[in-house]
């Protein structure tokens, strides 16, 4: 049985017919985050449930990478390479120095704590965006229960160089999953609020992007299983999303070209390998990849 659904033949040319969903790793509680390191060729995700990171090495398996993490979500690397991660325990963002030391480089805004920052992407700049929702301190099941202090649930630029903070955005429900189109003139922002309202959006938004600002936010495409959590964009611009029953491609115009079928609800997504052309998904208690016929799109 095929893992693809195809609504679009484009999407038989974003994909490799034969190549299989891959179990690489299970036992987890809830898999998030993944992001690539090539000069070390391994990928780091988060168990967030069991406060933990985990690394996962071509031939070696999946292992502990750092344990507490501070509940972790979404990581990805600055310009120099280090790692850049959200922590819903202590509402923070931070980085990874080399000698494994950490920098909280955003923990408050306007004076009051953060809600729990959730996925990070880091502009070709340096400037570091993240989005902010409550999911962290709903419970005590991927944080600390808690409650909000931020009136809103916001999208926010950091300058990691002066430590300017602003909210970029502020009319969502959820904010989740954010990634910028290749020439980063957009930068396309999930919004998942349907998880704990079935009325409310389950949808990817796209702004303009214009001097570190952000204009528009028009519905770029709606998810219709589950809701869209982590998205990744490949060389063509098509955006690659997670949802209930698997992952979900869209073409730069909107169009939903296909899906891979995840047999776990997924959580996030991320390109990776020696040459950027393996998915790599997080699904609940997995973690798969599977091949493709694109390459994730890596900042100039």
């Amino acid at each position: 049985m095929s893992i693809y659904q195809i609504y679009d033949d484009r999407f038989r040319y974003l994909t490799i017919g034969p190549a299989a969903l891959e179990p690489l790793a299970t036992g987890l509680r809830w898999a998030e985050g993944p992001v690539w390191f090539d000069d070390m060729q391994c990928l780091l995700f988060s168990d967030i449930p069991n406060n933990r990171m985990m690394r996962w090495v071509p031939g070696g398996g999946a292992s502990v990478y750092r344990e507490p993490s501070g509940y972790t979500n979404g990581h990805t690397r600055d310009r120099q390479g280090r790692l850049i991660s959200c922590e819903h325990g202590a509402r923070r963002v931070t980085r990874t120095e080399w000698d494994g030391s950490l920098t909280v480089l955003a923990d408050s805004h306007l004076g009051k704590r953060l809600n729990s920052p959730n996925d990070v992407v880091v502009q070709s700049d340096g400037s570091i965006w993240f989005t902010d929702p409550t999911y962290g301190i709903l419970s005590h099941y991927e944080g600390h229960q808690a409650a909000p202090e931020q009136a809103t649930r916001n999208v926010y630029r950091l300058d990691p160089e002066t430590g300017d903070l602003r909210a970029a955005a502020d009319d969502f429900g959820q904010p989740n999953g954010l990634a910028f189109s290749p020439d980063e003139s957009v930068l396309y922002v999930a919004d998942s609020a349907a998880s704990h309202d079935p009325a409310a959006p389950r949808h990817i938004r796209a702004f303009d992007v214009s001097a570190g600002r952000l204009s528009g936010g028009r519905v770029f495409c709606h998810v219709d299983a589950g809701i869209p959590d982590g998205i990744r964009i490949d060389v063509k611009g098509n955006l690659w999303t997670s949802a209930g029953d698997g992952v979900h491609c869209f073409a730069p115009d909107g169009t939903r070209l296909g899906k891979i079928l995840v047999p776990e609800g997924v959580a996030n997504l991320c390109f990776g390998g020696p040459k950027r052309n393996r998915l790599f998904i997080t699904a609940t208690t997995s973690l798969y990849s599977v091949y493709t016929a694109t390459e994730g799109c890596q900042r100039p």
